[in-house]
């Protein structure tokens, strides 16, 4: 049965089809369900669209070998299949490039919607070449990337000593007993990047840069000592 639909015949090339519309909707619901830009049919056109890449790579290597072939015999036409499938993950670089925004506070945001949609391209590729267990592997494992290691690396980030903080206060000279605050704690901070005035609150904003001391290096700790002042307007940690 396998070797039947690795041929090219119509139920593997509508089984390769399907493979890669659920896998595409899958790993695209879950994108919609943390209401990410790119989501469940955004991932299933870019992996049906793939997969019909390597279905048509598929359809012309027959087709030439076939009832074309003793016309490209004539015209000593030569043909390469992989030029379907590369100019696919060619057009999906604009795509993804489009999902990664720089948001306020130096926060980069789209980098895993953009690595996702390459991955359903590859995962469209393979399934239309009928390359079945590539498929049910690399599912998995994107599956496992994008869900179960989603919650671990938020964790291992505030882990780290490393943290950003954004803070808000009433005037600039604020800024100054903020920076004795975390010196006190023993932290290093690596950059001070000022944000100028809220236009609309009047506010003075600052992204802190900052290394935790290995003795107090909980960043609850230390959001808590910056919360406690009393100039402190608003606080938040940025996680890229």
């Amino acid at each position: 049965m396998l070797d039947y639909l690795q041929e090219f015949n119509f139920l593997s090339v509508t089984l390769r089809l399907l493979l890669a519309m659920a896998c595409g909707g899958v790993i695209g619901y879950g994108r919609s369900y943390r209401r990410k830009a790119a989501g469940l049919r955004t991932y299933m056109l870019v992996s049906v669209g793939a997969a019909l890449t390597s279905v048509l790579s598929l359809y012309y290597y027959e087709m030439m070998t076939g009832p074309w072939a003793e016309r490209i015999a004539e015209v000593g036409l030569k043909f390469d299949g992989i030029r379907f499938s590369a100019q696919a993950v060619t057009g999906i670089g604009f795509l993804a490039a489009g999902t990664i925004l720089r948001s306020a506070h130096q926060k980069v945001e789209g980098l895993t919607t953009a690595t996702g949609l390459l991955a359903s391209v590859c995962l469209g590729i393979a399934s239309g070449a009928g390359f079945y267990s590539l498929v049910i592997v690399s599912f998995a494992a994107i599956l496992v990337i994008l869900t179960v290691m989603f919650p671990l690396e938020l964790d291992f980030k505030r882990r780290t000593r490393n943290i950003n903080i954004f803070v808000e206060v009433d005037k600039p000279s604020d800024f100054a007993s903020i920076s004795e605050l975390i010196r006190a704690r023993d932290a290093q901070i690596f950059d001070i990047e000022m944000e100028g005035q809220d236009p609309e609150t009047g506010h003075y904003s600052a992204l802190y840069s900052v290394k935790l001391a290995r003795n107090k290096a909980s960043h609850s700790g230390m959001l808590s000592a910056i919360a406690k002042e009393a100039h402190v307007y608003s606080l938040e940690e940025i996680i890229s």
